[in-house]
């Protein structure tokens, strides 16, 4: 009888995260995840998937830890015992970790470190994936960028970035591990937080359609990115633990666009006029800029046989329709006087 495959993803309550959950459920496996104690959830995006475990069909498991918690790691992943280790939690935001330079670098860099370590620990240690990025890539060498584009990192997650990749390649040459790192290009959803540019733009056009505010602001329109659906990078990741060797692999479409432009698409799914309802806030201008990424994915096609199932313009209409709902039952709560709108409630209204 084959044992069943268990994995266990760090991040697993993140966009990427929740899709992976659901990949590896449907493939029949046991699935355990990482997560930070808080007062608060903050398990909305897998919600769906959780059973009770005390119930037999149950085969998702949720465990408290932290990147930054070296014994922690160590001790789930005794417990656990998992045959391949997703690596996805991070300070994942860019302009955040300006702001918080050492904190990112601590649980990107670092949190990297002990995760291999406590695999290491084990007597067959796990296949590990590490989600590596684009924005290692920083100040670009070449377009595109392909596997053997030298690193320019542009900011503290990018810099926290190239060490974990570093890292992850160093204890496969050192100890022997399937280790492999996706350097994934930038990979959207309805699930993206909402204080990442894509969804902060589909979930303020959809407001602003709806009258519930009036104007959104954003920093350099000019960045350019090769823009993807989350929900197929994450069958990357999968495909690269199956292979005989571990690899590093770019995962990307291929195309880039601008900030700009992909303003420009979610205001006229909504029939509005994208200049009339922005603005430019010198506040989401970043130290150093990223101008142009964009990822050559040909390995990955040719060694994973993975490619792409989900276009620009499809990707940009699944996230206006998603958060178009989500606007509706918030003007729903205002009509009912059950909610206010933000930018009305000034300190002289009532």
């Amino acid at each position: 009888m084959t044992e069943t495959p268990r994995a266990f993803i760090t991040g697993i309550t993140g966009q990427d995260g929740s899709y992976l959950a659901e990949l590896l459920l449907a493939k029949g496996y046991e699935v355990h995840g990482l997560v930070r104690r808080a007062s608060t959830f903050g398990t909305e995006r897998i919600d769906h998937l959780y059973l009770d475990p005390h119930l037999d069909a149950a085969r998702m498991f949720l465990h408290f830890g932290d990147l930054s918690d070296g014994n922690s790691l160590t001790r789930l992943m005794l417990d656990v015992q998992p045959t391949e280790v997703y690596n996805l939690g991070a300070q994942s935001h860019v302009g955040v970790s300006f702001k918080n330079p050492i904190y990112t670098v601590d649980v990107d860099a670092l949190g990297t470190l002990r995760l291999l370590e406590a695999c290491r620990q084990l007597d067959t240690p796990p296949r590990y994936y590490q989600a590596s990025s684009s924005e290692m890539y920083g100040q670009v060498q070449e377009v595109p960028q392909s596997e053997t584009t030298p690193f320019h990192p542009r900011s503290p997650y990018g810099c926290a970035k190239v060490y974990g990749f570093w890292q992850t390649v160093n204890h496969r040459e050192a100890y022997g591990m399937h280790c492999s790192n996706g350097i994934l290009f930038n990979h959207e959803s309805p699930r993206r937080g909402e204080t990442f540019v894509t969804r902060k733009i589909t979930r303020a056009a959809t407001r602003i359609k709806l009258g519930l505010q009036e104007k959104l602001y954003l920093g350099n329109l000019d960045a350019q990115r090769d823009w993807g659906f989350a929900g197929d990078y994450v069958e990357a990741m999968w495909l690269m633990l199956q292979q005989d060797e571990p690899d590093d692999y770019v995962v990307a479409t291929g195309e880039m666009y601008s900030v700009r432009e992909f303003a420009e698409r979610t205001f006229a799914l909504l029939d509005l006029d994208w200049e009339r309802y922005t603005g430019i806030d010198e506040r989401y201008m970043r130290p150093a800029e990223v101008e142009e990424l964009l990822g050559d994915p040909t390995k990955a096609r040719e060694q994973l046989g993975w490619k792409p199932r989900h276009s620009f313009d499809e990707l940009v209409e699944m996230m206006v329709e998603s958060d178009m709902e989500l606007a509706k039952r918030e003007r729903a709560l205002v009509d009912a006087g059950l909610a206010t709108i933000e930018w009305q409630q000034g300190p002289d209204r009532e």
